[in-house]
């Protein structure tokens, strides 16, 4: 099979120690992103298989419609959201989609995050490097509120490592989300307005889909005080678009950390809120850490070789179309 794998920023597919299973076939690794779905579908037109890494790039029925080869993509992780599946069923393309690389990479990036911005790490590491020493007064966590919106598999490592800290962990979600929290032994918010209001740190975890887009209002962000920290590993799109950016220039949250964009990757410091001195931005890197990125491709490569042996695996039903 000819197989091209697209969106591998760091060229860690190729690194896999599994990569040599596939010695049979011919791979070749785009590390860049095009996002015109016209010039991808052009650029894979001769691609038997396509792996995709996450949800970097979609797969509409514009660019498979110029992908003439294609008979199966190789999808890492479960979430298909990004891949017209009824196009793919009109032709006949497998989808596979399987693994998953665990909660505890982006759980460790959001705690990164918080101390970074509460410490002004990357302000003091810059002025050290550049002579200067002591500058600004850190924000401790001892007896600090923790908001955590979606006590899930990410969310309940969050709290936990503020609980650590001696923080008092605060919980809002759905109704079964906070039966989980609760049945922890963690305090659930008396309602949304006071979760907001509340949190010194409030932290996201919804995963994204029609009833969580835009979930968090302009209006939530108001309520939360100037000395307040937002913080979003999840996705761009749960809060309302630029919300965050008009909230920060009110001051309300006073500080803000984000790993994630609504159009990704962002080059040339191409967003509102990169730049602005009280947001502190990284690219997605929540998941970007050695075992996750193992778990990851070792089911791609699975899935690959699953198919070219006639016997597909963690195959897409077509049901789920649209």
């Amino acid at each position: 099979m000819r197989i091209a794998v697209i969106d591998d920023y760091q060229d860690a597919f190729r690194q896999h120690p599994a990569f040599a299973r596939l010695a049979a076939h011919q791979v070749t690794v785009f590390t860049d992103t095009l996002k015109d779905p016209v010039a991808l579908g052009d650029r894979l037109s001769d691609a038997d298989a396509v792996v995709l890494t996450q949800q970097r790039s979609s797969l509409p029925a514009a660019a498979l419609e110029r992908m003439l080869a294609l008979r199966m993509i190789s999808q890492t992780g479960r979430n298909v959201s990004h891949i017209d599946l009824a196009a793919c069923a009109a032709r006949g393309i497998t989808v596979s989609a399987g693994g998953a690389g665990g909660p505890h990479a982006t759980a460790e990036l959001c705690w990164g995050l918080i101390l970074s911005a509460l410490r002004h790490i990357p302000e003091e590491v810059e002025r050290l490097k550049a002579g200067a020493w002591q500058h600004t007064l850190g924000a401790g966590l001892k007896g600090r509120v923790l908001g955590v919106y979606a006590y899930g598999r990410i969310g309940s490592l969050v709290a936990r490592v503020g609980q650590a800290f001696g923080m008092r962990v605060v919980c809002w979600g759905r109704e079964n989300s906070l039966a989980k929290a609760a049945a922890d032994g963690f305090e659930v918010a008396t309602g949304r307005e006071a979760f907001f209001a509340e949190a010194d740190v409030l932290s996201l975890h919804l995963p994204l889909n029609a009833a969580t887009r835009g979930i968090v209002t302009a209006a939530d962000l108001a309520r939360m005080m100037p000395s307040a920290l937002l913080v979003n590993t999840s996705r761009a799109q749960i809060v309302a678009p630029g919300a965050l950016a008009e909230a920060l220039a009110l001051g309300r949250p006073g500080r803000a950390a984000v790993d994630v964009y609504e159009e990704e990757p962002v080059t040339h410091a191409a967003h509102a809120l990169i730049g602005l001195p009280n947001a502190l931005c990284t690219p997605h890197l929540g998941y970007v850490e050695e075992s996750v990125y193992a778990a990851l491709y070792e089911t791609a490569i699975e899935q690959l070789l699953a198919f070219a042996s006639g016997n597909p695996i963690n195959v897409v039903d077509a049901s789920s179309a649209g």
